[in-house]
């Protein structure tokens, strides 16, 4: 599985531009105006991991096929969007449709570059965001409410369930936190996602300073940090412009550039690892002569579901896994090697799969 995470943001804070240079393309317009974004803009990206290509050499792999990771650009919110200003239903709409919240911060001072709020200061540009989101939610939770209880009067057992988680969210909101904050039981979580409240989508707050800021950030990116810790959110440093000049080019040259610049990756590797942490993903991987290919899967996946990533029948199916992990596939230098050496593992469904596995299922078709 991959998944989408959406990239907000008050106008003119870098969103387009991380948007750009995140997915290789000139698909979003940044222009120094709000709704230069009009529609949201989706883009995929490869989710960079050294370990497929030594696998892939490794086994001879004809192709190289990595994870993916869709990354939607949606138009800018103001104050406001809440009640339809800007374009702000819009906003809330496509909001829904994704996993995580990227949450593009201005912590850069810019003459040149209009704030929509005359000010720099990405703690207040956060809770502004965060208001309008939270303001949305009890409004649709309050119709909602109203919508169930002539199924509740029917005996319609999820129609109760989903009463009560709305109550406790709505709750949550009227107490100024946002649905996230709420401690929802295991046996809840199906129901409780399928909600799609807004505030209950994880946050990671990406944090857009300049250039010489791009290595240690500066005191903008500290606080909105210690907002971050107080909230359990992600958080990343960035800055659009060195990611904007690293997407035009090639390989060799934009190493030497990283290395110019005091920066030991691309702001995109960091992006990217900080949302697998924050939805708690990982990645095992299938491996032969035909290709090397990264999967993503949520942490605590069982080998059925695993495979299931790759083909339903897989998990229907499902007989046992043949795992090895990583280090040992290198250090044995391939399956055949790490057979030999008692590496190869089999598991059966109630294997729990761990990041780096390399896996081949058996199943019955």
């Amino acid at each position: 599985m991959g998944f989408r995470m959406g990239i907000v943001g008050l106008p003119n804070v870098g969103k387009s531009t991380l948007f750009n240079a995140l997915t290789r393309t000139a698909a979003a317009q940044a222009a120094n105006f709000p709704f230069c974004t009009i529609e949201p803009n989706v883009g995929e990206v490869a989710v960079p991991d050294s370990r497929l290509e030594k696998l892939a050499a490794i086994a001879q792999s004809r192709q190289v096929i990595p994870a993916r990771m869709t990354f939607v650009d949606i138009a800018g919110l103001v104050r406001g969007a809440s009640k339809g200003e800007g374009l702000g239903n819009q906003f809330l709409a496509n909001i829904r449709e994704v996993d995580a919240i990227a949450h593009v911060l201005r912590c850069f001072e810019d003459g040149d570059i209009t704030h929509v709020e005359g000010r720099i200061d990405p703690v207040a540009d956060a809770e502004t965001i965060e208001t309008e989101l939270m303001i949305a939610d009890m409004e649709s939770i309050e119709r909602r409410l109203a919508n169930l209880a002539r199924k509740i009067k029917g005996g319609d057992k999820e129609a109760v369930a989903q009463d009560r988680l709305l109550r406790l969210a709505l709750e949550a909101l009227n107490d100024g936190r946002p649905a996230r904050s709420v401690a929802v039981a295991d046996e809840d979580a199906r129901l409780w996602a399928q909600l799609q409240l807004l505030t209950a989508k994880p946050v990671l707050y990406v944090c857009n300073v300049e250039e010489a800021s791009a290595a240690e950030g500066n005191g903008q990116s500290a606080r909105v940090a210690e907002m971050a810790v107080a909230q359990g959110a992600g958080v990343v440093v960035i800055s659009a412009r060195i990611e904007e000049e690293l997407a035009q080019l090639p390989p060799e040259e934009a190493a030497m550039f990283l290395e110019e610049m005091g920066l030991e990756e691309a702001g995109l590797d960091r992006l990217i690892r900080a949302g697998y942490a924050l939805l708690g993903l990982q990645t095992y991987f299938t491996v032969g002569p035909k290709e090397a290919r990264a999967w993503t899967i949520r942490q605590g996946t069982l080998a059925p579901q695993a495979a299931g990533v790759i083909h339903g029948d897989f998990e229907r199916g499902f007989i046992r896994a043949e795992t090895i992990a990583f280090d040992d596939y290198v250090a044995c230098n391939g399956e055949a090697g790490a057979r030999d050496a008692g590496k190869l593992r089999v598991e059966g469904k109630g294997y729990v799969v761990k990041d780096g596995d390399v896996l081949h299922f058996l199943f019955n078709a």
